[in-house]
């Protein structure tokens, strides 16, 4: 009964210890002197040594319960499963084949296919349940090519974490925000979409860029007719109906009302169900052959430690939740806008847009350092007493709260979900980011989208949402057609 007495200290010490924890937890990823999972696995023990053993209680086990996010874990669970079901069709071979057909000597036109279609599915479903089913893919094709799948996989990446920033359903933070501040998925649409737009144009340009010299030594193939062929059509067409339900379900959330992991959890078992029912009209295994279907998604297409380390990060960004240590960086924010105001003297929407300026930019880089959904979660009802004092149209600080939280997911591995669990699905393929690689891709991405965001946020609220939408979907028209007219005379020269 003693641990149950217990309650977090939120004396400014020990804010100041889950701080230090949290920075040497991000300080020996970026070294990796240790695999990730024992690094947060330390931090979480050091976090419970003190608690139990010190005056500063960081976070007692029952904290640690509540901090635990089953609504991400189970999602990533789930849809693990269901992406090991369709493995065994063949299908992902099959779409690697076919992108392949026709495309084998332009493997930058690949990127821009594979960028685009993350950007757009991530909008719809999530940037996680995105990258599962595409990571198969960009991994398959990058060995087709026999060049480096970093190529591929970072800006999928990237991707995905930039087109989840448009919808209400894209990314978790925005779906915390919709519900606080009664924004609708056609608004979020409708307002981030023109935006979000000119960022992945501009970043299809820049991988471009990035990764020319690397794609140019890619191993040019010929369309021979030969491409991978489907090995259980009717498992496939089950599972299209299954993975149709589970869109279903992620969309219908709003009337429904389940979490992303309830859809991706039922159907898993779905897929599970089917694979073993029309393996056993097939087959008639003795007690030792049973060993197929589930026991071996569990072995082979759930990835553990990815699951294992992200239920220690929440324990440790649950410390700073407890102790009050997000807390304190909200009111920070808030005062900050106070002061800036007070000190230049800012008029109305002078003082609107620094403090859209402000959330956004603090919002992006607690992103990419800490989980955002926690963040975002105390810094809702910062923003909703700002907002009633604030002048002018408020709901720019929604908007500025949303990308930040979004788009600094970028600036780190650890700083969205969708990061970690490519990672380490790339990892268990063979192919190994480290965190310096990453750092070197994903920081120039995130400054500069948080740079576009700015510039949209200056139109949006001296110029106001039309004008300034309008603007990007100017801007993407002249950066799209170009591309569009190369791209046109380069299928047309002949190899």
């Amino acid at each position: 009964m003693h641990s149950e007495a217990l309650s977090a200290s939120t004396d400014p010490l020990s804010q100041l210890i889950v701080g230090l924890v949290l920075v040497l937890l991000f300080v020996v990823l970026t070294r990796e002197a240790a695999h990730r999972v024992l690094v947060a696995l330390v931090a979480v023990s050091i976090l419970w040594l003190l608690t139990y053993l010190t005056p500063w209680h960081l976070i007692t086990l029952e904290g640690a319960s509540r901090a635990l996010d089953l609504n991400v874990l189970l999602l990533l669970a789930g849809m693990m499963a269901v992406v090991g079901v369709l493995k065994a069709t063949g299908v992902f071979e099959w779409m690697v084949g076919r992108l392949l057909a026709g495309r084998g000597g332009q493997p930058l036109l690949i990127l821009t296919i594979l960028t685009w279609v993350t950007a757009l599915s991530s909008a719809f479903l999530d940037n996680v349940t995105t990258v599962i089913f595409i990571a198969p893919i960009a991994l398959g094709i990058a060995r087709r090519l026999e060049v480096d799948a970093r190529a591929f996989l970072l800006p999928v990446i990237m991707a995905a974490n930039i087109g989840g920033t448009a919808t209400l359903i894209g990314d978790p933070p925005n779906i915390l925000i919709g519900s606080s501040a009664d924004l609708s998925f056609v608004s979020f649409l409708v307002t981030l979409g023109p935006p979000v737009l000119v960022m992945l144009l501009v970043f299809d340009l820049y991988m471009h860029r990035r990764y020319h010299d690397t794609l140019l030594t890619a191993r040019t193939l010929r369309d021979d007719g030969t491409a991978a062929a489907i090995r259980d059509r009717t498992l496939l067409r089950g599972m299209a109906w299954i993975c149709g339900g589970i869109l279903v379900g992620f969309l219908a959330h709003g009337v429904t009302g389940m979490p992303a992991a309830v859809p991706a959890v039922i159907g898993a078992a779905a897929a599970l169900v089917l694979q073993d029912v029309l393996y056993l009209r097939s087959n008639t295994p003795s007690a030792e052959e049973r060993q197929h279907g589930i026991l071996g998604v569990l072995e082979h297409d759930i990835e553990w430690p990815t699951l294992v380390f992200f239920a220690l990060l929440f324990i440790v960004v649950g410390a700073a939740v407890d102790t009050g240590l997000i807390g304190s960086l909200a009111h920070g924010l808030e005062s900050g806008i106070r002061a800036g105001q007070e000190a230049f003297g800012f008029g109305e929407s002078g003082t609107l847009f620094f403090a859209a300026l402000l959330i956004l930019w603090v919002s992006g880089v607690m992103s990419a350092l800490i989980d955002n959904i926690p963040f975002v979660a105390v810094s809702i009802p910062i923003l909703h007493d700002l907002t009633a004092t604030l002048p002018g149209e408020t709901r720019v600080l929604w908007w500025a709260l949303a990308l930040g939280a979004c788009l600094g997911g970028n600036g780190s591995p650890i700083g969205a979900s969708a990061n970690v669990t490519t990672l380490d699905l790339a990892a268990r393929d063979g192919t190994r980011v480290t965190f310096g690689e990453f750092l070197a891709i994903g920081v120039p991405v995130s400054l500069t989208t948080l740079a576009l965001s700015s510039a949209w946020l200056a139109g949006y609220v001296f110029l106001g949402n039309s004008v300034a939408a309008t603007g990007c979907l100017v801007l993407a028209l002249l950066l799209a057609v170009p591309r569009y007219l190369r791209w046109r005379g380069s299928a047309r020269t002949p190899a």
